[in-house]
């Protein structure tokens, strides 16, 4: 299957890469800098850069591919958790979730996986997974709502999590047959 991950250098997607070529898929990582280009190509994928935001690059770019389908494992989350940016992860989640989802329909990919999270989260954050979880439903994708991670790269690299938690390596493996799943919300979780 060809692939378009968006995401494919952040916590879950570097794991996912060389995954999904190593079950035969052709995969083209989206990321913002050239760096992670080249983190992406050395895990045997394609590689682009572009911002999610700029809707006629993300466009141009799944045009030029013609993915089957589309993974979103886009957030906006710092390596620092004292920098998070609430706003920054909520638009990431709205604006970042239609503009995948535009391109997509634009290129006739016919799977989408969209990552969102197994807890609650108030206020504006809340309401931007909602949005996330709503759109994607309506576009007969599939939510992945996955507990917190932990393991290496994480924010918690030693010690897990309150729950609902996941191990990132483990959440990578059980995400893999998720991208073939019909429309709804699926739960990865210990």
């Amino acid at each position: 299957m060809r692939i378009l991950l968006a995401g494919a250098t952040g916590v879950l997607g570097q794991l996912l890469v060389p995954l999904l070529v190593a079950e035969g898929h052709e995969v083209l990582g989206l990321t913002r800098r050239t760096a992670g280009a080249e983190s992406i190509k050395r895990a045997g994928a394609l590689a682009a850069v572009c911002n999610v935001y700029d809707l006629d690059r993300l466009t141009e770019v799944a045009s030029d591919f013609g993915p089957e389908a589309v993974v979103h494992e886009l957030t906006d989350l710092p390596d620092d958790p004292a920098c998070i940016d609430d706003a920054a992860n909520a638009r990431i989640r709205t604006e970042g979730t239609d503009n995948l989802i535009h391109a997509a329909r634009m290129v006739g990919a016919t799977r989408l996986l969209a990552q969102s999270i197994a807890w609650p989260l108030p206020g504006a954050g809340g309401a931007a997974v909602a949005h996330l979880e709503r759109e994607v439903l309506h576009a007969r994708g599939a939510v992945v709502r996955y507990g917190r991670f932990y393991g290496p790269g994480t924010y918690y690299p030693a010690t897990p999590p309150e729950s609902p938690r996941i191990h990132v390596e483990e959440a990578a493996v059980r995400t893999l047959p998720l991208i073939s799943a019909n429309s709804g919300i699926y739960r990865i979780a210990d």
